[in-house]
């Protein structure tokens, strides 16, 4: 299907490669079929932030064969126009929103490369996934659902603009750098959210902190070299999931390293967990130098560490697994103190929910991720990320995790700070979409905020008077390879979608 459309679309460059037998059976009779074709379309193109540009021409080939204007920023967003269908053209413009990239996970031993292979496509029962990869429903069904919209002749909707952003994993840099005065549109509807049954009508702002401390390299006094890697979390996304209580690698893996360091006279030579600041990870591992006799004792306290943290995590991350394996030693190791003091603040620095929102049942209103780390080049590097509804939460948060990076004896700086999106329920496109839903459906749809950075927030900063909301189906495990969506799902989104539109 998608290499039919490519044919179509007369594309050379950038064509999405002919999909396997098993994709093929994976979509076989899914509706609604003017949606997912371009989704199977955009999975068989390799999409990570940062390399959007052949998505992108697959969205502008589409535009050029139905004749459609479509305008390129400087950042590399796409913007669409479409006119009205017959009789909509006093209606207000809308514009649909989503981004190309996708978060680039796979298991360890999933023989995979994000810049060159498309996403393999598999099925059970009502769900979608991926087979040892992140899906990229997040945020393909979005951008799909915007692709069939551009394409339909059928719908009866008033001027139309789709967006298409990049880089919206890692930096939101295509929201942020999006060119003002290039949308006309009154309404914004972002095609991000995750949660059925549900609008979005608001977002949590963030901002990112990163702990880096220079260190001195040596060689090793032990001869012989063991990793000892945390493994079998659950992970997720550092605003959606934060509130499950599921483990922290990272932390973790400070954890073990202490007890280690403590019972052995072992030293340091590598440090790496975490994929990416908005992620809570799910794996890390350190190499140690140590004596080859060590290995029992190594393995002793990795067990007996293990123990504590599952009974501490319990049934939020049941799976969590601390293993030593023999590996060549280190060619150069840090000092124990450097590495006591880093292992102190991995497993030190706080991590999950902050406080609660007092106003909206059930939203976190402050939170803090540790992300990632790495010893790199003689330097321990920690990023970490704070989220909050409010500024002013936001700002307390950041200090606190800067306060205790320093403190450990690490330099502390702030980057990639993005603005949140206060709820407006009473807007017009609220009040619009609620009507249809409860049309459609027979009850009313579940008004929420995220605590995680959407575009809406940055875009609406830019484009102030704009309304706006976020709507989709349900996808779950987000920025994991366990990432799923539910199929029925689709088709009640795309109903409620076209609906919308014909409404505005």
């Amino acid at each position: 299907m998608a290499r039919a459309l490519a044919a179509q679309l007369g594309r050379g460059a950038g064509e999405p490669k002919k999909l396997t037998e098993r994709a093929q059976l994976a979509m076989a009779g899914v509706e609604p079929q003017e949606l997912w074709k371009h989704f199977e379309a955009l999975a068989a193109i390799p999409r990570p932030s940062g390399r959007e540009q052949a998505a992108r021409e697959y969205v502008r080939g589409l535009a050029a064969r139905h004749k459609l204007e479509s305008v390129q920023d400087e950042a590399g967003n796409l913007v669409v126009r479409k006119p009205a269908h017959a009789g909509r053209e006093s209606a207000a413009t809308t514009a649909l929103q989503a981004h190309l990239d996708m978060v680039c996970e796979k298991n360890e031993g999933t023989q995979f490369d994000f810049t060159r292979d498309g996403i393999r496509l598999l099925r059970r029962g009502e769900w979608l996934y991926a087979d040892g990869t992140t899906l990229g429903a997040d945020n393909g069904i979005g951008a799909a659902a915007a692709l069939a919209v551009l394409e339909s002749s059928t719908i009866q909707h008033g001027p139309m603009e789709f967006v298409f952003t990049v880089e919206e994993e890692t930096t939101l840099h295509g929201a942020s750098n999006f060119a003002t005065g290039l949308l006309h549109a009154r309404y914004l509807v972002n095609l991000d959210n995750e949660e059925k049954g549900t609008l979005c009508i608001g977002c949590a702002g963030g901002v990112n902190t990163r702990a880096r401390r220079k260190v001195a390299m040596q060689p090793p006094q032990a001869r012989a070299g063991f990793r000892i890697k945390v493994s079998g979390l659950r992970g997720g996304h550092s605003g959606v999931d934060i509130h499950l209580g599921r483990g922290n690698a990272v932390r973790i893996l400070g954890g073990v390293l202490l007890e280690v360091l403590d019972a052995l006279s072992a030293e340091v030579g590598g440090l790496e967990g975490g994929s990416a600041y908005n992620a809570i990870p799910r794996e890390a591992w350190a190499v140690v130098a140590a004596e080859a006799s060590d290995e029992t004792r190594l393995r002793e306290i990795a067990d007996s560490y293990a123990l504590v943290v599952r009974a501490d995590l319990g049934s939020f991350d049941p799976e969590v697994s601390i293993t030593v394996e023999p590996v060549e030693p280190p060619a150069q190791v840090i000092s124990q103190a450097e590495a006591r003091r880093a292992a102190e603040l991995m497993s030190s620095l706080p991590h999950g929910v902050l406080a609660m929102s007092p106003d909206v049942e059930g939203l976190v209103q402050n939170s803090t991720n540790v992300a990632t780390v790495g010893l790199r080049d003689g330097v321990v590097e920690i990023v970490t990320s704070q989220r909050s509804a409010l500024e002013p939460s936001r700002e307390l948060a950041k200090r606190m995790v800067a306060c205790a990076c320093r403190l450990a004896g690490f330099e502390a700086e702030h980057w990639g700070e993005y603005p949140g999106w206060r709820p407006q329920p009473e807007s017009e496109i609220v009040q619009c979409a609620k009507a249809v839903y409860e049309g459609l459906y027979g009850a009313s749809p579940k008004l929420i905020a995220m605590h995680a950075g959407l575009e809406t927030g940055v875009l609406g900063k830019k484009y102030p008077g704009m309304q706006m909301i976020a709507v989709g189906p349900q996808i779950e495990n987000p920025h994991s390879p366990a990432e799923r969506v539910e199929i029925a799902s689709v088709a009640e989104f795309w109903r409620f979608l076209t609906a919308l539109l014909e409404r505005l």
